[in-house]
């Protein structure tokens, strides 16, 4: 190997650049085979016939001789140290001739467009690339593929990844999203901006076909036993198969009130559940639709006017909720107290009271209760 005081003292005649060995690449063929020549902005290939302290001489024929100098040499010197004469190498070309009748070219820049072009090939072909995150924000993760820094969205996680949050909380997502920082995902580049320096990467783009596929096996109303793999506060994820995963939403677990899923589900439990909306790959199930509707049972015992014992069961910011039995439930307004304070005052959770059927609607759900001990 040439070490650096050689490549100091080397001078370069036009003779040996012309009896310079040229191995020519793919590219370098098709340099040579182009009726003209390169221009400004072109990427080039050639060997390399020389290095001194004042750049590196490359063979771009029949052309002539590039050359990379001044900034472009420094701004390249990493590069260069493991560069060797005979070695075939890129460049883009930042002009045409100079003074010198050599044809300039940039190293680092021929490495960023070849960078971008091998982007672009990626999005083509969907290679997939296992990178880590190195940080999160309320939109997504930031992630960093051959130097250049790149976003990931959080709607394009896979569901095992995805900050299973409700109502879109952006602190409760960033929290979920920041215990991924520092793990390898596997990913696809799905966009290359050049001009900005960005890329957009996907963690579900390779499985969504395969995932609509799945998915689309199945229809609205189908029964399956599937496994649970998470229960969170607003809801329980089943597994209905591999790859395939739906969501029970807390409204969906039981008809009496579901609190806290967490208590009733764990990881690993086998439920029946039936599907109930299928869209975009994503399927929506229900326990509940698969037990009797007390309503239906209810609407024969219950009528408007109906005195009633009840127990509170909730209290909300519109007063509490009692349940006549199991699954059947009515709102006791506040305003029949005058303020939360005085309702709390007279109602206690898990006590059992004298209520009055004020509107009874089997069909929507629906019931509201007047309290009638007013002692």
């Amino acid at each position: 190997m040439t070490n650096t005081k050689d490549l100091e003292n080397v001078s370069v005649s036009k003779e040996e650049m012309a009896q310079a060995p040229v191995n020519p690449t793919y590219m370098g063929k098709l340099l040579a085979d182009t009726a003209n020549p390169p221009s400004v902005g072109d990427l080039v290939e050639g060997p390399v016939i020389a290095i001194d302290k004042k750049g590196v001489f490359i063979d771009l024929k029949p052309y002539g001789t590039g050359i990379i100098f001044g900034r472009e040499y420094i701004n390249a010197r990493d590069i260069i140290r493991k560069v060797n004469v005979g070695d075939n190498i890129a460049a883009k070309v930042v002009e045409i001739s100079n003074t010198d009748g050599y044809v300039e070219l940039s190293l680092k820049e021929a490495k960023q467009a070849l960078i971008w072009n091998e982007a672009e090939d990626a999005i083509k072909s969907k290679v997939t690339f296992d990178i880590p995150v190195l940080e999160a924000n309320k939109g997504g993760l930031l992630l960093s593929w051959q130097g250049i820094h790149g976003f990931l969205p959080a709607s394009q996680l896979k569901a095992d990844h995805y900050p299973r949050v409700e109502d879109g909380d952006k602190d409760r997502i960033l929290e979920e999203l920041k215990k991924l920082v520092g793990q390898k995902l596997s990913v696809t580049i799905i966009g290359a901006s050049p001009k900005e320096g960005k890329l957009i990467f996907s963690e579900k783009n390779p499985e969504t076909k395969e995932k609509e596929q799945a998915a689309g096996k199945y229809s609205v109303g189908d029964e399956v036993e599937g496994t649970v793999t998470g229960a969170v506060d607003f809801g329980v994820f089943i597994k209905i198969e591999e790859g395939l995963e739906g969501l029970v939403h807390i409204s969906e677990i039981d008809w009496a009130l579901v609190e806290d899923p967490r208590l009733l589900y764990k990881v690993g439990d086998k439920v029946k559940v039936k599907v109930i909306e299928i869209k975009d790959g994503k399927i929506s199930l229900s326990i509940k639709a698969l037990k009797e509707n007390p309503w239906k049972e209810a609407e024969k015992k219950y009528k408007k006017d109906d005195i009633v014992k009840g127990v509170v069961i909730k209290f909300n910011k519109h007063g509490a909720l009692a349940s006549i039995e199991e699954g059947v439930a009515g709102l006791v307004h506040v305003s029949e107290f005058g303020s939360d304070i005085k309702l709390r005052e007279k109602l206690e959770l898990g006590k059992i009271y004298t209520f009055k059927i004020n509107l009874f609607d089997a069909k929507d759900q629906k019931m509201a209760l007047g309290f009638v001990d007013k002692k």
